[in-house]
């Protein structure tokens, strides 16, 4: 038995949709005993610790609880944090202080597809800060750079089904990648042999714009769906109109603007290497919505 055999994985969020599926996937690799999960209700996370998943409890507010659920360690995988309200990078940075006081010899992160300082999309340019934040950890670091989660368009193209009608700011051409496909990938990374130094790009093998998605629409549902452009301000508008904080509705609007300008365009072929076949599809998650 090798010493990669019984290091330990400690996997933050995993009562989560994202990192939760990511343990799922990574039980299927490596014995329950290799795994830890760091999460804020450990009553949460029964159901791993009843599979010999280690269940300690951490939270980002928490600096001392962290470095104890991390302990022993080899790998620890760092979700982003989702509270607009809260200070990321700041969160952000206690886990990473955590990470490296507890012994960590890789730090692993959720970012996003091309983060970059001057993005229009906010939440890019908190994951580029980041990413600084691990490159100068003294940590050997992995960040995932996932493409844009397709659920999202579950909000994004409002009611088409019922309307027959993707009303929305113009845009630009997306990645939109299957968040279980993230999560797999994750797994797939943190029980292989293979080190990835800093960050590596997991997308859907194409990029596709609201009008494309307009024609998939219509291809899966066998009837016309049309794609309108709406003007910025009167999109927000509506958003608020229909219950959306506006604070919601401007962050998402900046995904739009970020488009426009390309930053979602680019594709790797990473992920579907990771997975061994191909990433799904925007085609699959409309098909899905249709049947379901």
């Amino acid at each position: 038995m090798t010493e990669k055999d019984l290091s330990m994985i400690v996997i933050t969020g995993a009562t989560g949709a994202l990192n939760g599926a990511t343990v799922e996937h990574l039980l299927k690799l490596v014995p329950a005993g290799r795994i830890g999960v760091s999460v804020r209700d450990v009553a949460k996370a029964r159901h791993f610790a009843d599979r010999g998943v280690r269940v300690r409890q951490g939270s980002y507010d928490d600096p001392a609880a962290l470095r104890e659920s991390f302990e022993g360690a080899e790998q620890v995988l760092l979700v982003s944090h989702n509270d607009p309200s809260r200070d990321g990078l700041e969160l952000h940075r206690t886990a990473v202080e955590a990470a490296v006081a507890a012994g960590a010899r890789r730090i692993l992160y959720t970012s996003h597809q091309n983060v970059r300082g001057d993005s229009p999309f906010s939440p890019a340019r908190e994951h580029a800060a980041t990413e600084a934040l691990l490159a100068g950890s003294g940590v050997a670091w992995t960040s995932l750079r996932n493409g844009f989660y397709a659920h999202s368009l579950d909000w994004m193209l409002g009611p088409w089904q019922r309307t027959g009608v993707i009303a929305a700011p113009a845009d630009g051409p997306a990645s939109w990648t299957d968040r279980a496909d993230e999560a797999e990938a994750a797994a797939v990374i943190l029980a292989g042999e293979r080190a990835f130094d800093g960050p590596v790009t997991l997308t859907a093998s194409r990029a596709v714009t609201f009008d494309d998605i307009a024609g998939i629409a219509s291809e899966v549902t066998g009837r016309r769906v049309e794609r309108v452009v709406v003007e910025d301000e009167r999109w927000v508008a509506d958003q608020v109109a229909h219950g959306t904080p506006e604070t919601t509705a401007r962050m998402l609007l900046t995904f739009f603007q970020a488009a426009r300008q390309g930053h979602f365009a680019g594709t790797d072929p990473l992920l579907g290497q990771l997975l061994g076949r191909e990433p799904r599809t925007v085609a699959d998650l409309l098909a899905e919505r249709v049947a379901g």
